[in-house]
Order: structure tokens, then C-alpha cells, then sequence
């Protein structure tokens, strides 16, 4: 969800500082940063767009105010740092930091700036957590090749799932509690690609709140994009050829319960997990299940050497048209093994479940 609208709802701490009060039409932020060093500038953004910058002054004050009816999510960036803050028309926001310490930030005169500052020990180490994976990749991948990239990515993400799993929980967590635009902000830091149904939850949920905020809207229709593949919609039409050139389509197997399987030769994920697939399909494939295994290959040869190798018994189809081809669209593959469970009237029942999550979900489904 990295980055995409969901993410435009990021907000900096802003500080301004020169009134004790604001005009009831406009929001103010008042704020001093100490031992601002090479720091000259404080920013400020509300999503992705720069409204304003203005000069660190005497006494390392600095302040900013525009009009504005309504309560507003921005950012305030001093250097590298970043802090999220609500504005509230007419009444003046108090930030401070000290640059040596800039982990250890103060906000007055907003509840809701606040409850974020709360929050930020918990997504400072998310953050920690993908600047590092993001360090590593970047470092790993200058000499690499499409096909190695992905590989990485796929491992990288394995590695680090735990992590964002649990910042996933807190957040939800988090937006339970406070059912404010504190909470939708925690929400929109989530990555859909490890939060998607607690986003769509969430979007049900302030449906019809916060409807005059535009970035809250742009939320809701960024996650209403989520819902063509989400558990529970049908799956999209899917058609490709087997390696005897057979043209094969997902609605051929209406009926049977299907592991639809995004895959291919040169992903080593992938290859890791296809012996725990065999294991699934021989141990349920006589109680209406198969699966159908999907390659992202663009040649014939190692696709089919690696269905020999791996012994995948099942039908396999590939367009060998590899990351140009529709189906990457159609199912939104941003990366390998990626999965769909499909049942027999064309419903996605589950997605990305590997090793033992997999096996236990056949289990409970198909017994």
C-alpha cells in the first residue's frame, strides 16, 4: 500500500510559532528547532505536495499558517525528519525538536497530533525496518537482472513479513481506539499488499465519515481498487497455453476448488515452494481440487524443464509473455509466488498462503 494514495495521507509535524492563538479560519503551526544544524528550512506537505517552506528565524522559531475550514493531515520535514501532525482551524499547533535528539519531538495545543505522537515509536521502527530492506535491495540489486530482482524481493519480503505483520495488528489496533483522523492516518500507512483486507474493513467502516476531507476520499477509492481481488469477488477471467499449445481458461475448472499459482522457473521462491504444492495436490486432489499454475517464463525451455523438475503434475499455462504479459494487470502480480484460491463458482476464497498456512486451510476447507 509502497507510495500509492494509501500513503498520501502521511503527515509531517509543523510547527509556527509566533501567536498563542489563530484565526478561526485558518490553521498555524508555531515551533523551534534547537541545534538545527545545516538545517536552514522547515516544509511542509499534506500528502505528497509541498504547500510551503519557511527559514528556521532568531531563536531557531519558525511559523506557517494558511486558510482553512477543516481539520488538515500534513507532514512537517526538518532535514531527513519527518513528523505527522493534525491542524485544526483556529486553533495554533506548538512543535519542538531538538535535532540531536530528533526521535524526542513535542506537540501542544492538538489532541490528535498527540495520539500520532504516541503512535510514532511504533512506525518509527516499521520505517527503521523498510529503510533497511529498502538499503539492502538497492545496494544488492545494482548489478542484477530483472528475473534476480525479483527473486531478491520475493526473499526480502519472506524475511520480513513478521515485522509488518505485526505493525498491521498495532495500527488496527490503534484506528479501534481512536476512530478519529488519527486513526485514519495510522490506517493509510499500511501496505496493502500486507494489509488489504484490513483496509477494505476499514474503508467500510468510515464510509460515510470524513466525507469533506479529499484525502480521506482519495483513500477510500485507492482501497475500493483493492476490492476487484479481494477475497470474496470472482476472479478475473484468465486464459493462456499449456506447453503443448492447448488453450486452457480458469472457467474450464468451474466446480473444483483451485489454487491458481503465479509462478515461474528462474524464481527461486517459487521453486522452494512447489514441493509443498505437490504435497497439497496429491493429498487433495481426489476431494475436487487441483491447481492450475500460471508462468511468468518467457521461454519455452526452462519453463518446461522446471514443471519436469519439480514434478508438476498439474496443468500449467504460461502466454510466455513474462512482466509484459495482460494477466500481471488483471491480477495485479507485483511480485512471485503470488496465489489465488478459487472455489467452484469462480470466487477468490484465499490468497498468498504458503507452507504451513496452506496446508491448513485446504484442510479446513476441503474436509
Amino acid at each position: 500500500m509502497n507510495k500509492s494514495v494509501l500513503h498520501i495521507c502521511s503527515l509531517l509535524l509543523a510547527g509556527g510559532m509566533f501567536a498563542s492563538c489563530a484565526n478561526d479560519e485558518n490553521i498555524q503551526i508555531k515551533g523551534v528547532i534547537d541545534n538545527p544544524g545545516n538545517v536552514k528550512v522547515v516544509s511542509f506537505y499534506e500528502g505528497d505536495r509541498k504547500l510551503d517552506s519557511t527559514f528556521i528565524a532568531d531563536g531557531n522559531r519558525f511559523k506557517f499558517e494558511r486558510p482553512a475550514t477543516q481539520e488538515r493531515l500534513l507532514t512537517v520535514a526538518v532535514g531527513k525528519n519527518r513528523y505527522p501532525v493534525i491542524v485544526e482551524p483556529g486553533k495554533a499547533l506548538t512543535f519542538s525538536v531538538d535535532m540531536q535528539q530528533p526521535e524526542n519531538y513535542s506537540v501542544e495545543g492538538s489532541e490528535l497530533s498527540t495520539k500520532l505522537k504516541d503512535f510514532a515509536a511504533l512506525k518509527g521502527r516499521i520505517d527503521f525496518v523498510r529503510d533497511s530492506l529498502q538499503q539492502v535491495f538497492t545496494k544488492a540489486t545494482s548489478d542484477l537482472g530483472v528475473n534476480e530482482i525479483q527473486n531478491l524481493r520475493s526473499e526480502m519480503l519472506q524475511k520480513f513479513e513478521p515485522f509488518f505483520k505485526e505493525y498491521v495488528k498495532e495500527s488496527v489496533a490503534f484506528a479501534n481506539k481512536n476512530q478519529d483522523l488519527a486513526g485514519f492516518y495510522v490506517m493509510s500507512t499500511l501496505d496493502p499488499e500486507m494489509a488489504e483486507q484490513e483496509l477494505i474493513s476499514y474503508a467500510d467502516e468510515i464510509k460515510d465519515k470524513f466525507t469533506d476531507n479529499r484525502y480521506v476520499n482519495d483513500f477510500k477509492t485507492e482501497v475500493n481498487k483493492l476490492r476487484k481481488l479481494a477475497i470474496g469477488q470472482p476472479a478475473p477471467a484468465l486464459q493462456a497455453y499449456t506447453k503443448d499449445n492447448k488453450l486452457v481458461k480458469l472457467s474450464d475448472f468451474q466446480g473444483k476448488t483451485v489454487l491458481v499459482d503465479f509462478w515461474a522457473s528462474w524464481c527461486m521462491p517459487c521453486r522452494e515452494e512447489n514441493p509443498n504444492i505437490v504435497k497439497q495436490y496429491h493429498r487433495f486432489k481426489d476431494k475436487n481440487f487441483t491447481v492450475l499454475g500460471v508462468s511468468l517464463d518467457n521461454n519455452p525451455g526452462p519453463w518446461m524443464r522446471a514443471i519436469a523438475e519439480d514434478k508438476l503434475e498439474w496443468t500449467n499455462i504460461s502466454d510466455l509473455q513474462a512482466w509484459s504479459s495482460p494477466l500481471v494487470i488483471d491480477y495485479q502480480i507485483k511480485g512471485i509466488p503470488t496465489s489465488y484460491i478459487v472455489d467452484g463458482t469462480g470466487k477468490i476464497i484465499a490468497k498468498n498462503l504458503r507452507g504451513q498456512e496452506l496446508e491448513d486451510f485446504l484442510t479446513k476447507t476441503l474436509n
